[in-house]
């Protein structure tokens, strides 16, 4: 830890074994894990044009974690696009696909001039977490250091919403940390860096990340003043997928995950460059963080990930009681983050592979002599592509 920064008392928690209390959100208290209360105020935005493109080179194979698969193309059509796999390779690998981002980028201003949803900032002591709606349903977030006014964000994609935020706040932006290299969460670094020359970019060197100045290697840590941040190698998504880790420890609070597209609430990011086997892994290192931690996702995606969840497990009362809590944060405009790891795994099929009854309503039974986490793989795999094949009404 920095000289300078304090350790605050932990609130004692004694009273709610497993839950955290002493959690503020703005706006009245609430039972954690219940509907946030409405009048959180909008981000005002402006407009200008985000930096130019970067390039975007492969990865080398040689350079691949063990396990890790990089498929740049397949010859199987992508169900989820009518455009297939070619879409995705010009979309990330070519100068199309940064316009196509900033054309998103304007239909979106257009569309939600204060935001897709309204988000509500997460506090414990020490410590502000401001989920900022950005695009028609992406999620950056600024991390407060609130003691010292450092900040760090994490995927800004709008950068005029982001900045907006940091104005907003009044904070110094030390360090963007991005998640993976496709525009709707790289797509805002190079703007950010030419407002705040000081601020880093971190990053896997695995992914053809914007503005890269620090490639990060799996497990290692980051400091903005007093806030420490772990970077979590989880590919799967992308060949150089990174989740990164808020320790909450020193101010009384839960760890944080900020996923990026590698889990959200009841659902997990498209397996573009990865394999089942390698995505598994990913989700279990996530899983691995302890059901206390708060899940901040880089989409929002609950409604349909949770109307998908239902049509496989039909007696699920966890998943049918978080489906009722999403359609009505979603009928009033309201964010659906954070959830905890341990109410994801009670609802999202995707860290459900090893429970029975998923794998009975997938009609998929253990062969003989399989290793149980290649059977996991393989329910893991029908999952993503009845998803994939998924369209919500």
């Amino acid at each position: 830890m920095q000289r300078g920064c304090r350790t605050p008392a932990r609130p004692s928690m004694a009273a709610a074994p497993g839950r955290l209390r002493g959690l503020l959100v703005a706006g009245p208290a609430r039972p954690w894990g219940q509907p946030a209360p409405l009048g959180t105020r909008l981000l005002g935005r402006n407009c200008h044009q985000p930096a130019g493109p970067r390039s975007s080179p492969e990865p080398r194979s040689g350079g691949l974690p063990e396990g890790v698969e990089y498929i740049p193309t397949r010859k199987a059509k992508n169900p989820m696009k009518p455009v297939g796999v070619a879409w995705y390779s010009l979309y990330s690998r070519t100068r199309l696909g940064y316009y196509f981002y900033q054309w998103q980028v304007k239909k979106a201003r257009e569309r939600y001039p204060h935001g897709h949803s309204v988000p509500q900032p997460c506090r414990f002591p020490g410590v502000k977490i401001l989920p900022v709606p950005v695009l028609s349903n992406n999620y950056s977030y600024l991390v407060i250091d609130t003691g010292s006014s450092r900040a760090a964000v994490i995927d800004p994609s709008d950068p005029l919403a982001v900045q907006a935020a940091i104005e907003e706040e009044g904070v110094i932006l030390e360090a963007i940390f991005c998640t993976h290299k496709h525009w709707d969460h790289s797509g805002g670094n190079a703007s950010l860096r030419q407002r705040h020359s000081s601020c880093k970019v971190y990053g896997s060197s695995l992914d053809a990340i914007p503005e890269l100045t620090n490639p990060l290697a799996d497990r290692e840590k980051v400091s903005v003043g007093c806030l420490t941040f772990e970077a979590l190698t989880t590919p799967g998504h992308t060949v150089g997928h990174m989740a990164y880790v808020l320790d909450g420890g020193p101010f009384g609070g839960p760890s944080c995950l900020f996923s990026g597209d590698l889990l959200f609430l009841a659902g997990c990011g498209r397996l573009f460059e990865g394999s089942p086997e390698t995505m598994l892994a990913s989700l279990d290192v996530a899983v691995g963080l302890g059901e206390d931690t708060l899940l901040w996702p880089g989409h929002e995606y609950a409604l349909e990930c949770l109307t998908f969840a239902s049509l496989l497990e039909l007696d699920n009362p966890a998943l049918e009681q978080k489906l009722q809590w999403a359609v009505q944060q979603r009928q009033e405009k309201r964010s659906t983050c954070p959830s905890t790891l341990g109410e994801e795994q009670t609802y999202n099929p995707f860290l459900r592979t090893h429970r029975p009854e998923l794998q009975a309503a997938l009609g998929l039974q253990r062969g003989g002599g399989e290793h149980p986490d290649a059977f996991r793989a393989r329910v893991l795999k029908e999952v993503r592509r009845r998803k994939d094949l998924y369209k919500a009404t």
